[in-house]
């Protein structure tokens, strides 16, 4: 099979990624093989590309977005189905035993493996996955566009979820950099009955947010005179946040959903008091990617993407990093 193996994390510009011919994974036990047809591209593939994340496993197959077709089952498979449509994220397994998988927070599992970077992912023709970490794809939905609902729109889910405004289905939510995610948790929190302000950096953007349904939107620095019920920030720099926190309202909250952010060198203790609170978003557990694909496909929410073959997946993590698109990367496979 074809595959783009990471052997040593560097700069995208120098073309890491290297397309080579491997032999066809064999599944075992409670295992699936998957003929991919699609893979996401995000910006966690980058920054384990680049070095922003230490490596688990060299040399590593990234990717963590898949749609695939089961092909073959291990001995220990009984439930899934020889050419059934699945998807699989970035949460590859967890224990099911510790304190954290037995609270419903299997995203903290301490033996957690991830796909894409503690084992092999979705840059390939073909991948391994557990039976009980794969998830069905919504009809509705073709493959190219299912596989960003993996990553950016599940990730995102849980980082609204995170808010604590969609138990209480009311309430203005600020969505801090709008791409890959921001556009989908848009229209997402809006059918879950959600006032939605939108701060990003383009004017094209802000116009796109307004088309997608936005209350209002503007200028990341912009002074508004609604103050916030809760914001998420989907950028990986510091000063986003800080403009986050200036926005909140007493008792608000923001959720960062970014696995790496750039340091924060200056915190006002101003900006936390009266009860306003700061939350990370760390990984995606099953059920957020579950409710996830059943929202988007209730209420035909579908990603921006651009489409790349298996052998530009450079190209697609470079213009990625350079912003040369909006929404969201997907290499097709077949």
């Amino acid at each position: 099979m074809k595959a783009m193996v990471l052997h040593r994390q560097e700069p995208i510009e120098n073309k890491p990624l290297k397309l080579e011919e491997l032999d066809i994974p064999e599944p075992r036990g409670d295992e699936v093989l998957l003929e991919i047809k699609c893979c996401g591209v995000c910006r966690t593939d980058l920054h384990i590309v680049e070095g922003d994340l230490k490596p688990v496993k060299l040399p590593v197959i990234p990717g963590h977005q898949v749609v695939g077709i089961v092909k073959e089952v291990g001995s220990e498979v009984d439930n899934v189905d020889k050419g059934k449509r699945v998807g699989v994220p970035w949460l590859y397994w967890a224990c099911g035993k510790c304190k954290y998988c037995r609270r419903g927070l299997e995203n903290l599992c301490d033996q957690a493996l991830f796909t894409g970077y503690s084992v092999d992912g979705g840059y390939a023709e073909y991948m391994i996955a557990k039976k009980d970490f794969i998830h069905p794809i919504p009809s509705s939905f073709d493959d190219c566009h299912a596989a960003p609902l993996l990553c950016a729109g599940a990730v995102g889910y849980r980082a609204l979820r995170l808010t604590g405004l969609t138990e209480r289905r009311e309430g203005v939510l600020g969505i801090f950099g709008f791409g890959a995610s921001g556009h989908l948790i848009l229209r997402a929190a809006k059918a879950l009955g959600l006032k939605v302000y939108v701060f990003t950096h383009s004017e094209w953007k802000i116009d796109y947010a307004y088309k997608l349904g936005a209350d209002w939107a503007g200028d990341t620095r912009s002074l508004i005179d609604t103050k916030l019920d809760a914001a998420l920030v989907f950028a990986p720099v510091s000063w986003v946040f800080i403009e986050a926190l200036k926005k909140l309202d007493k008792g608000g909250r923001v959720v960062l959903g970014e696995i790496h952010m750039s340091p924060i060198e200056k915190l006002d203790y101003s900006l936390l008091w009266l009860e306003r609170e700061v939350k990370t978003t760390a990984n995606v557990t099953r059920r957020d990617v579950r409710e996830f694909l059943e929202l988007a496909s209730k209420h035909n929410i579908v990603p921006e993407i651009k489409i790349y073959r298996l052998e530009e997946a450079n190209q697609a993590l470079y213009d990625l990093k350079h912003n040369k698109f909006f929404g969201q990367a997907v290499l097709k496979i077949r």
